[in-house]
């Protein structure tokens, strides 16, 4: 009995101590929640991982081959996100992920691939730059690269 008793206890601190960790805890599970609420199309749970006045901004190449830089506000990366119809499904795939910390700042590269109701749309990098303010990770700046053809 006195093993049973022990053995419940054990696993109630187990389960405790599982519950209490954050989710986004290292600075590449926050980049991973932050996927997960971009494919969710959850614009508030977006909103809240972004610091005030986050710099978003993206490189791509004409049809000229001239390389433009592009900044976007973040309100309008929202917005794109919440009118992507129901019935369209996306996926960006993460390939790998490279990660530097140094106390409160992090900066987390991502190549992926992108996909529009199954069909391949792009593929780049991604460049996250993270803040940790009131333990929480929060993101300053965000640029990515954006290629119609994969290395």
């Amino acid at each position: 009995m006195k093993k049973i008793i022990f053995f419940l206890l054990i696993m109630a601190a187990a389960n405790t101590s599982a519950q209490t960790k954050k989710s986004g805890e290292s600075p590449q599970e926050f980049v991973e929640e932050f996927f997960k609420a971009f494919h969710e199309q959850d614009t508030l749970a977006l909103k809240n991982m972004a610091s005030e006045g986050v710099q978003l901004q993206s490189i791509s190449i004409n049809t000229e081959g001239k390389k433009l830089l592009n900044s976007e506000p973040f309100e309008h990366f929202l917005k794109s996100i919440a009118s992507i119809p129901a019935d369209s499904k996306f996926e960006e795939r993460l390939l790998n992920f490279k990660v530097e910390e140094n106390g409160p700042l992090a900066v987390v590269n991502t190549a992926y691939e992108f996909y529009y109701n199954g069909n391949f749309s792009h593929c780049g990098v991604n460049n996250f730059t993270l803040v940790k303010l009131e333990d929480q990770w929060k993101i300053v700046h965000l640029i990515d690269t954006r290629n119609k053809k994969c290395d």
